[in-house]
C-alpha cells in the first residue's frame, strides 16, 4: 500500500523513477518504506504502517518524521540523518517507532540521501532481530545504550574484518571524558542518564553502520568508524552537549586517539575480536593521568599486535594439549585424610607467564571456554589411566565465563556422557575470577552436574558481596574460602568470629568448607578452631604432577587421629 505525495510536493519523473527503484529493491528487505523531503517530512509510505504505528499510510504523509519515531530515539534519528547528509547512507541501526500503544519493538533501519533529488531521504525499516544467529545476544550499557566491552569487540571484529576484505577504510578511536563521573553525579540520576544517552547517540551516529560504538568504562568509549568521519567535529559535538547539561556551563574536556587495527586476511574474525577484547580491557584499566591518551593509543597498537600473536600461541597450546596437570591435595583438618585433589594447569617453559596470568589472559580474550574443556579432557584421560580400585577424586576448575558458554557446556556434557564411570571421581570447581551475571543459568548448569553425580565447589569465596548472593542462589556442595580472606581474618581481632560465623552458615546450608593457602601449623590450627572442615596449602606440599607423592604427606603429628590413606 502506498500514499500519494503531499499536496504541493514536487515529484519529477526522475524522482518518481528513483523512488520506484528504491521501493522495488527495498521490498526485498524491508517491512515499511518511507520517503522524506529535505525538511524531514514524510512524502511517501509503503508497507504495513498501520499494523506497526496504528496509522494508515495516507495519514502519515505530510507529518514530520518526529511524529513517527519514538521520542526516546529522536536524537539518534536526527544524528543518523546528519550522518546521511555527510556520507549519503546509513545501514542496519535499531530504531523504535511511536505506535498506538507506545514505542514499537526495535526496527532495523537503513536508508540514503540523494542531493540531486531535492535532498530527499529514502528509508527502509524491518523488524529487527533480537538475537544474533549462532552468537550470544549483544549486551549494552543501560544508560548510554552502547555496546559493552566484549560485545563491542565482537562487533568491531566483524566490522573491521568486513571492511578489510571489501577494501574499505576503517579505524578504531578511543575517547575519554575526564571528569565525566563527577559531572554525572552532580546532575543527579535522571539528567546523568540523559547525558550518557546523548553521548551514546553521537558515538553511534558516527560509528560504522550506526552501531559500532562501545562503552569501555564510565567516561571511556571506543568506536569503529570510516576514515571520512571528522573526529575533531565529534569531539566538539560531545563537548557542546556536555556544556548544555553542566549547570556551570563548563562542559567536559574530550580526548581521543585513533588506533589503526590490522584486519588483514590472515587473521580470523574470531581471533581479531579476541585480541580487541584484550586491548580494550587495557584501555579500561589504564591510568591516563600518567600517560596521555595519544601515548596510550600508540602502546595499544603494539599491544594489539602482541595480543594477536599471544592468541594464536594460546590456541596452539589448547590444540596440542601443550600443558601438564599438577595436583594438590585437600585435607580433612581432623584426620589428615585426603578428601580429593585439585587439578591445576602447568604450562611448558616456552610460556613466559605464570599460570594465573595465562588463565587471566585466556579469560580476557575469550579463549577460556576452549581451555577449560581441554583441561577437563586431560583430567578425564588421567583418571582413565589410574587403577580401577583407586578412590582418588579430582576437582577440575571451571571459569565463571565458561558456565554460560554453550560450546563449553555442550562439549562437557558430551565428555561426561562418554565416561559415565567418572561419576563420584570428578568434581568441578567454579572459579570466581569472572563474575557470573546469569545466576539462574549458572544454577541450572550446576544442578545438571550434581544430578549426574558430580560434586560442585565454589572457589575464591568470601572476597566480595557477590559471594553471599551466590550462596543464597546457587545450590552447591562445597565452598573454598579465599586465601587472602583467611589471612586477613587471622590478623584481625574479630577474624576468628567472622570465619566461625561463615562456617556455621555453610553448615546450616549443608555446604562443606575448604580453607586454602594454609602454609604453616598456625594457619591449620586457626582453620580448625574456626570450624572449617578441609584445608589446602603448601603445608602439605606444593602442586605436583606425581600424585603418589601425597599418599603420605609426612604431617601425621598434626593429626593425632590420622588414618593413613593410600592412592
Amino acid at each position: 500500500m502506498s500514499a500519494p505525495a503531499a499536496p504541493g510536493a514536487t515529484q519529477s519523473p526522475v524522482m518518481r523513477a528513483e523512488r520506484d527503484r528504491f521501493v522495488a529493491l527495498a521490498f526485498c528487505w524491508a517491512d515499511v518504506l518511507l520517503e522524506l523531503d529535505g525538511d524531514e517530512n514524510i512524502v511517501f509510505v509503503a508497507g504495513p504502517a498501520q499494523a506497526l504505528i496504528g496509522k494508515k499510510p495516507e495519514d502519515l504523509v505530510g507529518l514530520p518524521l518526529d511524529n513517527v519515531v519514538a521520542e526516546a530515539d529522536h536524537k539518534l534519528m536526527h544524528s543518523l540523518l546528519g550522518v546521511a547528509r555527510k556520507k549519503g547512507r546509513i545501514e542496519d541501526v535499531a530504531i523504535r517507532l511511536q505506535g498506538a500503544r507506545g514505542p514499537t519493538m526495535p526496527l532495523s533501519f537503513a536508508g540514503y540521501k540523494l542531493d540531486d533529488l531535492d535532498g530527499h531521504y529514502f528509508l527502509a525499516l524491518r523488524m529487527a532481530q533480537t538475537q544474533r544467529r549462532g552468537k550470544a545476544e549483544l549486551k549494552r550499557s543501560g544508560d548510554s545504550n552502547l555496546l559493552e566491552g566484549n560485545s563491542f569487540a565482537e562487533v568491531a571484529g566483524e566490522k573491521l574484518k568486513k571492511a578489510a576484505e571489501s577494501g574499505e577504510d576503517a579505524s578504531m578511536t578511543l575517547i575519554e571524558l575526564p571528569g565525566f563521573g563527577d559531572l554525572k553525579d552532580q546532575l543527579g540520576e535522571d539528567q546523568g542518564k540523559e547525558l550518557a544517552n546523548t553521548i551514546g547517540v553521537y558515538l553511534r551516529a558516527n560509528s560504522l553502520d550506526g552501531d559500532s560504538a562501545g562503552e569501555v568504562a564510565d567516561g571511556r568509549y571506543s568506536l569503529i568508524h570510516s576514515h571520512d568521519v571528522d573526529i575533531q567535529d565529534l569531539e566538539r559535538q560531545i563537548g557542546d552537549a556536555a556544556k548544555d547539561f553542566d549547570p556551570k556551563g563548563e562542559g567536559l574536556k574530550v580526548d581521543s586517539a585513533t588506533v589503526e587495527v590490522d584486519a588483514a586476511s590472515d587473521i580470523s574474525e574470531e581471533d581479531l575480536a579476541n585480541s580487541l577484547i584484550y586491548t580494550i580491557n587495557r584501555f579500561r584499566d589504564s591510568d591516563t593521568k600518567k600517560f596521555s591518551l595519544h601515548d596510550l593509543s600508540q602502546n595499544l597498537s603494539t599491544l594489539m599486535s602482541e595480543a594477536t600473536e599471544s592468541v594464536n600461541s594460546f590456541k596452539r597450546i589448547i590444540a596440542e594439549k601443550a600443558f601438564d596437570v599438577a595436583f594438590q591435595p585437600i585435607i580433612d583438618v581432623m584426620t589428615g585424610e585426603i578428601h580429593h585433589y585439585e587439578a591445576l594447569a602447568r604450562f611448558h617453559k616456552d610460556v613466559n607467564a605464570s599460570p594465573y596470568e595465562t588463565i587471566t589472559f585466556a579469560e580476557e580474550t575469550g579463549l577460556i571456554h576452549d581451555f577449560d574443556l581441554a583441561m577437563a579432557n586431560k583430567v578425564m584421560e588421567w583418571l582413565s589411566n589410574t587403577p580401577r580400585n583407586s578412590t582418588a577424586s579430582v576437582a577440575v576448575n571451571v571459569s565463571g565465563h565458561s558456565v554460560g558458554d554453550i560450546s563449553y557446556v555442550t562439549g562437557l556434557h558430551q565428555l561426561l556422557k562418554q565416561n559415565l564411570w567418572a561419576q563420584g571421581r570428578l568434581l568441578f570447581e567454579i572459579t570466581e575470577s569472572a563474575r557470573m551475571d546469569d545466576l539462574k543459568g549458572a544454577n541450572k548448569f550446576i544442578q545438571n552436574l550434581r544430578s549426574g553425580g558430580y560434586g560442585v565447589c565454589l572457589d575464591d569465596f568470601g572476597a566480595g558481596a557477590a559471594n553471599f548472593e551466590y550462596l543464597s542462589t546457587l545450590e552447591i556442595d562445597v565452598v573454598k574460602l579465599d586465601g587472602p580472606v583467611i589471612h586477613n581474618a587471622f590478623r584481625a581481632p574479630k577474624g576468628a568470629a567472622f570465619l566461625k560465623a561463615l562456617a556455621g552458615l555453610c553448615r546450616e546450608l549443608g555446604v562443606e568448607t575448604i580453607g586454602e593457602q594454609i602454609d604453616d601449623k598456625a594457619g591449620l590450627d586457626f582453620i580448625r578452631k574456626s570450624g572449617i572442615q578441609y584445608v589446602q596449602g603448601y603445608l602439605f606440599g606444593k602442586p605436583d604432577t606425581d600424585i603418589k607423592k601425597f599418599a603420605s604427606h609426612g604431617k601425621d603429628h598434626l593429626f593425632p587421629s590420622r588414618k593413613l590413606s593410600s592412592f
